[in-house]
């Protein structure tokens, strides 16, 4: 039960700051968005408290480590890769203008159309 009052308190003071945004209309930009990213920091503060939030930061963390743990590809590699997707897609397109002239003279030859 106690989660759940963080939860909420945590969304409203996303809401807070949100509001904070448009009550301070006449204030400086800086301050505005400060508002709102106080906000959100206080709501990450009361949301790590939670289960959830603990949860949560843990996968965070596990897909940091495993993006950490991805090979890459190198530049040729993405160049070669990228030459042949281009190549792809024209060859595709003048395939299907090829396609597309045929059926619209089929089309206009069984109209009787010249």
């Amino acid at each position: 039960m106690a989660d759940k009052i963080k939860l909420v308190l945590a969304f409203l003071l996303v809401v807070a700051g949100v509001v904070g945004f448009y009550v301070l209309h006449d204030s400086p930009a800086v301050v505005r968005v400060l508002s709102v990213l106080g906000g959100v920091a206080l709501a990450v503060g009361v949301l790590w408290t939670t289960e959830l939030g603990k949860r949560l930061f843990g996968f965070v963390q596990d897909s940091v480590a495993e993006s950490k743990r991805v090979v890459w590809p190198t530049r040729a590699e993405t160049l070669q890769t990228t030459g042949v997707v281009v190549l792809f897609a024209v060859v595709m397109a003048l395939f299907l203008w090829a396609v597309d002239a045929s059926l619209l003279l089929v089309v206009n030859k069984l109209m009787g159309r010249s």
